[in-house]
């Protein structure tokens, strides 16, 4: 599976009923270290076991000319099961059931020992709606 938005998430950014605002909300990442399945909608679709660790909330969010941007974020003492997606979400709804998913990136299968993982986004932004 390619990096992308969750056609869904892509929904919630553009107008669905329960919209995500990159600034706005509680926009965070999580390590992944299932299978993907694009017609997912929220946190709550994810297989919890599969969760490997999660972010504290992205800072510097920018949205300019479609790109979408943060700071880079370190997730710290990160141990369990390797990974290979990086989800991002929105946090700010109470439960996983409805914390939207917005996008996920595929990276190098990673094994956490223990230590900190910095996650570097692209000079160029996390992605863009163009």
């Amino acid at each position: 599976m390619a990096s992308q938005l969750f056609p869904k998430g892509a929904g919630h950014l553009l107008g669905a009923s329960t919209k995500v605002d990159l600034v706005a909300d509680n926009i965070k990442i999580l390590f992944y270290s299932g299978a993907i399945t694009t017609t997912w909608e929220f946190v709550g679709d994810l297989t919890g076991a599969s969760i490997v660790a999660r972010s504290g909330n992205l800072a510097g969010k920018t949205t300019t000319n479609g790109v979408f941007d943060a700071n880079d974020v370190t997730v710290t003492a990160v141990s369990g099961s390797a990974f290979a997606h990086v989800i991002l979400y929105d946090d700010t709804p109470a439960t996983d059931g409805a914390k939207q998913l917005v996008a996920v990136f595929d990276v190098a299968s990673f094994t956490p020992t223990g230590g900190d993982i910095s996650v570097i986004w692209n000079a160029s932004g996390l992605f863009s709606i163009a």
